[in-house]
């Protein structure tokens, strides 16, 4: 077995694995992948909002996305505030537990999963004490821009969002090697 710092001059192993210690010659741009970018300012807003939301309420962003969106859609299903909020479904059933448990929403009758739901008196008040938060992050983003920026921006990630489809085509996942795209 080859020892950590190896013998061989600009090799080194750890434990028997060779590993590489310079960049790959064919790699991302950081700074100009669009992606990238959207993930880490999405993050930081979550990061920030999830960590105000749990001090004030006790309560995540997964909660305030599920209070946001019956006050944009009352009678929702667990289903469709899964896809308006793009929350995996598990997350979104938990949250809606929560939130029942909480008194801050209510099903009405229907099989679970299916079940309308809304917010309640509770619910509608809990909404109103949290949205500043989640503005004051908008805010904080947004405040070098200009209205007419904002607006372009606010068009163009429309946009992108209109091509989320696409992005499960049967024929990206076969070329990526997902048996499941046959």
């Amino acid at each position: 077995m080859a020892s950590d710092l190896g013998t061989d001059p600009g090799h080194l192993y750890l434990g028997s694995a060779e590993i590489i210690t310079e960049p790959l010659p064919n790699v991302i741009d950081s700074d100009n992948f669009t992606p990238r970018l959207l993930a880490l300012l999405s993050n930081a807003l979550v990061w920030r909002e999830s960590r105000l939301l749990r001090q004030a309420f006790k309560l995540g962003t997964n909660d305030w996305r599920v209070i946001s969106a019956l006050s944009i859609r009352p009678g929702a299903t667990s289903t469709e505030i899964s896809e308006f909020v793009a929350m995996n479904k598990a997350v979104v059933s938990k949250s809606v537990n929560t939130l029942i448990a909480r008194g801050l929403i209510a099903p009405a009758d229907g099989p679970r999963g299916s079940r309308p739901l809304y917010l309640t008196e509770s619910g509608a008040e809990m909404h109103d004490r949290m949205l500043p938060i989640s503005l004051r992050g908008q805010e904080i983003v947004l405040s070098d821009l200009t209205e007419q920026e904002v607006a372009q921006l606010n068009a163009l990630l429309l946009r992108l969002l209109a091509k989320t489809p696409d992005l499960s085509s049967a024929a990206d996942l076969a070329a990526a090697g997902d048996p499941s795209a046959s």
